[in-house]
């Protein structure tokens, strides 16, 4: 199967599971140190979890908040390489669909296509760039179609209806709908306006819509889904556990048995 093909089999499995959205974790690739991650890939697995999103340590890390920041530079500090953060992703893509977030520098240092030739070869089913704007992705949009590698596309409460209808129609596997203005990090609520954001960009697209940024609770991901998402993401949370719980492979293994819980 194409990445493509396994992300929309993932969506399609939690609803024949019972759950009413896909849960998506996301880890840090080489946090708390590249073997503990693997392990910890593996526990969303066992936990629950339809897909994975794997995140590359970088230097500037624009979209995200001071818990995953602290967790790539944490991973740059220890030597993690993008190669060593694909080898975690190699050993759980047998398991689930693991989609890559990595920023747009180290791509571009590799090539393109080096680069997702390489996710391929790790039988890796997406790729995020969150700081590659629509008018800039359709080389690399190009390049990920012909190696089934599906290229995700982001977007915001601020983006404007004709742009969502842009991106809407050049997504792949799936619209990954950030719920809030600002970077990722936990929140005490979910926007109240997250149903409004939800159908806007539905109305835009024919792939699945999950949403991330600031879903922290169990709670948080109920409401995500009585809002409207096709899937969950779930960040900060789980990345603060890796980093501060004696047990991180436990700690987190019970946190998405409680995400999956509720979205029965």
């Amino acid at each position: 199967m194409t990445g493509l093909e396994r992300i929309a089999e993932a969506f399609a499995a939690a609803r024949a599971d019972g759950r009413r959205a896909a849960l998506m974790p996301y880890l840090m690739g080489g946090f708390p140190d590249l073997e503990t991650s693997r392990r910890i890939g593996l526990a969303y697995a066992d936990a629950g979890a339809h897909l994975v999103e794997l995140g590359v340590p970088f230097s500037d890390p624009l979209a995200d908040g001071p818990v995953i920041h602290a967790a790539g530079a944490a991973a740059l500090r220890a030597g993690v390489t993008v190669e060593d953060v694909l080898a975690v992703g190699r050993s759980l893509a047998d398991r689930l669909p693991v989609v890559v977030m990595c920023y747009a520098n180290p791509i571009l240092a590799r090539g393109a296509e080096r680069f997702v030739d390489a996710l391929a070869a790790a039988g890796l089913a997406g790729l995020i760039v969150p700081d590659l704007p629509l008018e800039e992705a359709d080389q690399l949009r190009a390049i990920c179609d012909a190696r089934g590698v599906a290229l995700v596309p982001l977007v915001a409460p601020t983006t404007p209806e004709q742009r969502l209808g842009q991106i809407g129609a050049r997504a792949r596997g799936f619209v990954y709908t950030v719920s809030l203005t600002g970077t990722t990090g936990e929140r005490a609520s979910v926007d109240g306006s997250l149903s409004a954001l939800l159908a806007r960009v539905s109305a835009h697209t024919d792939v699945p819509v999950a949403v991330g940024f600031g879903i922290s609770e169990p709670s948080h991901a109920a409401a995500a889904v009585a809002a409207g998402a096709d899937g969950v993401i779930i960040g900060s949370r789980l990345v603060r556990a890796a980093g501060e719980e004696p047990d991180p492979v436990s700690a987190v293994g019970e946190l998405v048995r409680a995400f999956s819980a509720a979205l029965l």
